[in-house]
């Protein structure tokens, strides 16, 4: 039986809170995480209440499967069957899939990859502009994926387009979401986007799933965009047992659609809120959360909390001036060194944050120069390689052959003398006809101007996929008959035929493979295995690859961690180098010169303190090059924010030896001369 007694006194009214709206504010180390799991395992053990009327939403795969395994480790696998923990996407697939019909499309419908919406675009973009480019479908994709994240249809787009891009994107909406039901396919944001209008024009359904989840709690609440709030909203109508768990100073996903706004105005918008704040910080020092609360005050919209904790204040924050940008990785190496020794720390022990992944270079080399092992987070993710793409794209057209983007992708690949001539003519007869692709592939014979060969390998294709299509039903030979399949396409001979390099050409075979380990794993799993079951895993897929080989296991356990401060939320490690401590980076320019959003650069900034648990670093530098030559760089202006007992300031990798007074009023020099730089901020 779970223990309240184990919880500090705001974490225990959280988790027995159980009905009504209830605004759970967790500040950074505040052990959020642990409250949701506790407050599951109350309801079920406490409560009585049964498994399947709770629903847990989280951001990312890994976040729900780790909240899944512990509550399955407090009250056992059994106790939790029929729960549902699951991220918005995930959670939408689910109802798509038993209700989708509904709204004009097939169950077995495909979900579109990014790649896969940049091709289409693309191709509807050439029909308007002859020399588009993918900087031109990657524009009018953001815009598009904005606007069905703040539930704008193709229409009300158009009609409020103004600037030469927002008016191509008015054109090409509406097509791209025609396009996109002719495949029967649905992209990333349409997963929720089409959620919403079912249970909206559905009653029956609506109230079904209401009633199905009964207690709703949602992590990271701050992250949401207006259709998952429109979402939530409508699950929650009737009982209102919406528990929400975020930090509105760790909102910092601004560019992806979330709005602030959504957690600012909770209490407005649910009556009868309870407000509970966790305040205290089970992760950092005095100093570094003195240095965080003084930071994110400065903002002007929040809800007003502090972070504290029970251990002492800890090591001060350094603070290292640097000449440029070279000497400043070179800073980070040399005290690298001496905490790793100072303290028998491991490299995994120590990440490098920074605001603009282009910012990863210099450090990326002194790191090799100095043979210290480290993981880039934020590089390629493994299901975007191309030749992983192509194995994905058979499987996908196995799943749903009027899924004409991949059907394409894989038409000629590998070559089967189908050339872009033929392809073209295949596509023009199907317009023309208005008839799907797959339909036209499977009587070729009607496109006359065909040549016999190309006939010939239109129909042993068309034969190679109907013989898989039969085979892929067998659920539990999916990792053989995947392999029987790669072996009869030989695309490990197409990729050694087309690279130039043999190890590259090897590690792009091995990749392949990995798929094999993926659906192995997946089999592993899922009790209920399909290929499409498959696909949907890896299209919801956030930041997982296959499993790692050992070696690649031993690396990532003892090396240094390098990422974007966007991609270091949720995340700590004992020492923290926070680089780029200057104004154009922390904050952007960009916030500086056209958003003019500051707030946002500033709970970056808080999001980054916050990472360090023992040992915190911030660094800067006076010159940085930019098209080769040295330009002059101003400090941050949140360095200025940070209280001059806690910051201990150095020059040149040189630390001060001066006595605390004259250190102290070295600081308030220093701070003296920011303040006149930027005046009354």
């Amino acid at each position: 039986m779970f223990d309240l007694a184990s919880l500090n006194p705001q974490q225990r009214d959280a988790v027995a809170h159980t009905e009504g709206p209830l605004l759970l504010l967790a500040g950074a180390g505040s052990g959020k995480t642990r409250v949701i799991t506790c407050r599951i395992v109350y309801l079920l053990e406490t409560r009585q209440i049964p498994a399947e009327n709770i629903l847990a939403v989280t951001f990312t795969n890994k976040a729900a499967r780790e909240m899944r395994e512990r509550v399955v480790e407090m009250v056992g696998k059994k106790a939790t069957k029929g729960m549902t923990i699951a991220t918005f996407h995930s959670l939408c697939v689910r109802i798509l899939k038993s209700h989708i019909e509904r709204l004009g499309y097939k169950k077995n419908f495909s979900i579109y990859s990014a790649a896969d919406q940049q091709q289409l675009v693309r191709r509807l973009l050439r029909d308007e502009i002859a020399d588009a480019t993918g900087k031109d479908a990657e524009r009018i994709l953001w815009q598009i994926s904005d606007a069905k994240n703040r539930l704008v249809t193709p229409s009300q787009f158009r009609s409020h387009s103004s600037d030469p891009t927002s008016c191509m994107t008015g054109l090409i909406y509406p097509r791209y979401q025609k396009e996109l039901k002719a495949y029967n396919a649905v992209d990333f944001d349409d997963l929720l986007v089409l959620c919403v209008q079912l249970l909206e024009q559905h009653p029956d359904l609506l109230e079904h799933y209401q009633q199905l989840f009964r207690y709703q709690m949602v992590d990271e609440y701050q992250d949401t965009n207006p259709v998952q709030y429109r979402l939530l909203k409508l699950l929650a109508g009737g009982h209102g047992n919406l528990c929400v768990v975020g930090d509105d100073d760790q909102s910092i996903y601004g560019f992806r659609g979330a709005d602030v706004e959504t957690i600012l105005n909770f209490e407005r918008d649910f009556s009868g809120t309870r407000l509970i704040k966790l305040e205290q910080n089970y992760r950092s020092t005095g100093n570094i959360l003195q240095a965080a609360n003084a930071v994110i005050k400065h903002n002007r919209k929040r809800k007003e909390k502090a972070l504290w904790t029970a251990d002492g204040g800890g090591a001060p924050i350094d603070y290292l001036i640097c000449d440029d940008d070279e000497h400043e990785a070179c800073q980070v190496i040399e005290r690298l060194h001496v905490e790793r020794a100072r303290h028998q720390l491991k490299y995994s022990d120590f990440a490098i944050l920074y605001r603009t992944n282009s910012q990863s270079r210099a450090f990326e080399e002194q790191l090799r120069y100095a043979d210290i092992p480290y993981v880039l987070i934020g590089g390629q993710q493994f299901f975007d390689r191309k030749e992983v793409k192509d194995v994905i794209a058979y499987l996908k057209v196995l799943v749903n052959p009027f899924d004409e983007v991949n059907l394409l992708r894989i038409l000629n690949y590998p070559r089967r003398n189908i050339g872009a001539s033929s392809a073209d003519k295949l596509i023009r007869h199907s317009a023309e006809a208005e008839e799907p692709l797959w339909l036209v592939l499977k009587d070729s014979q009607q496109v006359a101007e065909l040549t016999t060969r190309t006939h010939e390998a239109i129909g042993a294709f068309v034969e190679l996929l109907e013989r898989y299509r039969k085979k892929f039903q067998q659920p539990l030979r999916l990792s053989e008959t995947l392999q029987e399949l790669l072996s009869e396409l030989k695309l490990a001979e197409e990729i050694y035929r087309q690279e130039n390099d043999p190890q590259r050409a090897r590690r792009r075979v091995e990749n392949q493979e990995e798929v094999l380990n993926a659906m192995a794993s997946y089999l592993e799993r899922d009790p209920e295995p399909s290929l499409a079951g498959f696909l949907d895993k890896v299209s919801l897929l956030d930041d997982e690859g296959p499993q790692r080989n050992d070696k690649e296991k031993k690396l990532a356990q003892n090396a240094v961690t390098m990422m974007s401060l966007h991609s270091s939320k949720g995340l700590e490690f004992p020492v923290v180098f926070l680089v780029g401590m200057e104004e154009g980076f922390l904050p952007h320019k960009k916030s500086i010169y056209e958003t003019f959003d500051i707030d946002e650069e500033r709970r970056l900034c808080y999001v980054g303190i916050t990472r360090a648990e023992r040992q915190l670093v911030l660094l800067g530098a006076q010159r940085r090059r930019k098209y080769g030559k040295l330009e002059q760089r101003d400090p941050s202006r949140f360095l200025v924010e940070i209280p001059e007992d806690v910051l201990r300031r150095s020059s040149a990798g040189q630390p001060s030896a001066s006595t605390p007074e004259q250190e102290q009023q070295s600081a308030s020099n220093f701070f003296s001369g920011i303040s006149q730089l930027l005046g009354d901020d």
